[in-house]
């Protein structure tokens, strides 16, 4: 056994070489195969989606709120890997009386890049970590330094909601060269109205493909009220952080040139 610090700081004794274990985040759960070390993962939850073809023949255990404690004591994992944002307090307290539960925090860019590092050290992965740390560096390091505008991003319909601080997406958005108008709300996740959007004097506004599923039919209700902003459909996979990070700065590099077309 070894005695580790997860990203909360809290003490975790794991195997030296953890061979079971369960994931209960899906960019963990993606980014763990993109080590190759899928054949590690024995319960997932149904929101684990990626790599397609590879991640159907893994067990699901429930969803990221809530999980099949049952199940996952059935699978008998040596490690189960949670990240606070995605997973509850309470389901890691629950599924500490299991196994093992180390805890991530991904809130910057820079947490991204911990989180692959931390995945690699935990399924003796460190070269291949490495390896794609230095590639997301690379890529990332050569999108443009531009000033592009005040921008919102928003994830969610009735009530809309945005992206706030804390948050790896508001860090991505300050990399690409926007200044987010929520960052100084006190929610991570504020909750908005529709006067609220039309006082930010919003450049941009970003329609998430996901965890909301905005599409071409949501332009014209945000546009009734925001006439003087320029709104965007965005895929929301190419903001999770992890292994989707290796192809989402080629995203961003065409994203940008469409943002200062439409200027």
């Amino acid at each position: 056994m070894q005695t580790i610090v997860d990203h909360l700081s809290r003490t975790v004794k794991i195997p030296d070489q953890p061979k079971r274990i369960i994931s209960i985040c899906p960019a963990i759960t993606e980014t763990i195969f993109s080590l190759k070390a899928g054949n590690k993962l024995i319960g997932r939850t149904r929101y684990c989606t990626f790599p397609k073809g590879k991640v159907e023949n893994i067990e699901v255990v429930g969803g990221t709120k809530e999980v099949n404690i049952e199940k996952i004591k059935q699978l008998e994992p040596d490690l189960i890997l949670a990240e606070k944002e995605e997973n509850t307090a309470e389901i890691v307290q629950q599924l500490e009386q299991i196994a093992p539960v180390f805890v991530s925090e991904v809130q910057s860019i820079q947490d991204g890049l911990r989180l692959i590092e931390t995945l690699g050290q935990l399924t003796s992965s460190e070269e291949k970590a490495a390896t794609m740390i230095q590639k997301i560096k690379d890529e990332f390091d050569a999108l443009p330094h531009e000033q592009l505008g005040r921008a919102a991003y928003a994830i969610w319909r009735k009530p809309y909601m945005v992206v706030g601080d804390t948050t790896y997406i508001n860090d991505v958005l300050k990399r690409l060269g926007f200044q987010n108008a929520y960052n100084q709300a006190e929610e991570r996740y504020p909750a908005v109205s529709k006067e609220q959007l039309s006082a930010a004097n919003l450049d941009f506004l970003f329609l998430a493909s996901e965890p909301f599923p905005f599409s071409e039919k949501h332009l014209t209700e945000f546009q009734a009220f925001l006439p003087d902003t320029k709104i965007l459909l965005v895929d929301g996979e190419m903001f999770w952080y992890g292994a989707k990070m290796i192809e989402a700065a080629v995203y961003f590099k065409e994203l940008i040139k469409t943002v200062k077309q439409s200027r």
